[in-house]
């Protein structure tokens, strides 16, 4: 059982879910057994975390469409889908559970936790199936927004490439977008192919406002593929313009110049639309989030500094 959770569950190590078993704060079956125990087929672990304080986050949760079959929330840029590593009751599946009344929530797309936007929730398992296979077959419509480092972005490029592990990189689950043309399979563990359509949006001092549309849906598609070419995604703390910022922010070390090299507490990614085929009357259904308070407040912001910089050196 040890042995089986820290395979599992890499937030504690071997010796700390021992630790954690010996304690009684994981059963198995409802029960306490030692941690060297045997597991088998429908084996129930569970885990109690109700003294462990999570990370604050921003709940706010703004119901974009409700209907008898889906729930279409619009989530902040500081709060995660489902439960992971230190987050447990502060994520939009616990809150669907608890606030809203959904005993068995169905999240049919996931977004990071920094990434603000849409959320298409499904009521029940047959809309779940019907809609998780619209995305699957590559037949929903998705729009983002990033706000990126740097000017001259271009009006319009196709970012096509084969995703993979950066082992550049001292962070471990990051991924490096490699450019082709031909969908011909890399030679490296785990790669994915990967197909976005950019378009620039303006300009806002020294930074760009762009729209991605995903043509796949790949894990850090988005902030990969910017980050190849060569316009980082403001606020990212590993595909930004430093991915050792996230290994100081893991360790909560973020120095004051840290922040200001980020310019946003998350990444400046936004879920902004989505279309697909409503699972009862099949008929397509578009769900709309404007850009968020802090993404305005940073372009305008940033416009605002660029054209003050502009109107005192022509004096």
């Amino acid at each position: 059982m040890g042995k089986f959770l820290a395979k599992r569950f890499t937030y504690h190590d071997y010796d700390e879910w021992c630790r954690l078993i010996e304690c009684g704060r994981v059963t198995l079956n409802g029960e306490n057994y030692p941690p060297g125990s045997i597991l088998s087929g429908g084996d129930i672990l569970a885990y109690d975390v109700s003294d462990i304080e999570e990370p604050p986050v921003d709940f706010k949760l703004d119901i974009v469409a409700d209907d008898e079959d889906l729930l279409i929330i619009n989530k902040s840029g500081n709060l995660p889908c489902h439960p992971a590593g230190r987050y447990f009751s502060h994520t939009v599946w616990y809150w669907l559970r608890k606030e809203y009344g959904l005993p068995h929530p169905e999240l049919v797309n996931r977004i990071d936790r920094e990434t603000s936007g849409l959320v298409v929730i499904a009521k029940n398992r047959e809309a779940a199936v019907k809609c998780r296979r619209q995305f699957e077959l590559r037949r929903v419509d998705r729009r983002y927004l990033a706000i990126v480092e740097g000017r001259s972005f271009p009006q319009k490029i196709e970012c096509n490439g084969w995703l993979v592990q950066d082992h550049e990189s001292e962070v471990w689950k990051k991924r490096r977008l490699q450019p082709s043309s031909r969908k011909i399979k890399v030679d490296e563990d785990r790669a994915e192919w990967s197909e976005t359509i950019f378009n620039r949006i303006e300009e806002a001092g020294a930074l760009t406002l762009v729209e991605a549309m995903l043509q796949t849906g790949r894990q850090h598609q988005v902030r990969a593929s910017l980050l190849s070419l060569g316009y980082p995604l403001v606020g990212d703390k590993i595909y930004g313009v430093d991915d050792t910022l996230f290994l100081r922010f893991r360790e909560d070390k973020l120095s004051d110049s840290d922040w200001e090299r980020l310019r946003m507490k998350r990444q400046a990614l936004h879920a902004a639309e989505l279309t697909l085929l409503h699972p009862r009357h099949q008929e397509p259904v578009t769900y709309n989030a404007p850009l968020p308070d802090d993404m305005n407040g940073l372009l305008k912001g940033s416009a605002s500094y660029n054209t003050g910089l502009a109107s005192s050196s022509s004096c």
